[in-house]
């Protein structure tokens, strides 16, 4: 089996705008407390509608 040599990356020389500004703009916790929602949403489901 012959080794399969990547390109060489561009050593940290590429440089994005770090200061990008979202419209919607979302701290971790929401993001946490939204899919614990979502979470116990599936698993009342599961609850009062089950598939079989």
């Amino acid at each position: 089996m012959a080794d399969i040599n990547m390109p060489a990356g561009f050593g940290g020389l590429m440089r994005y705008k770090e200061e990008y500004k979202s419209k919607l703009m979302l701290k971790p916790a929401h993001v946490i407390g939204f899919i614990i929602v979502v979470v116990l949403f599936v698993i009342a489901l599961n609850i009062f509608f089950p598939l079989a």
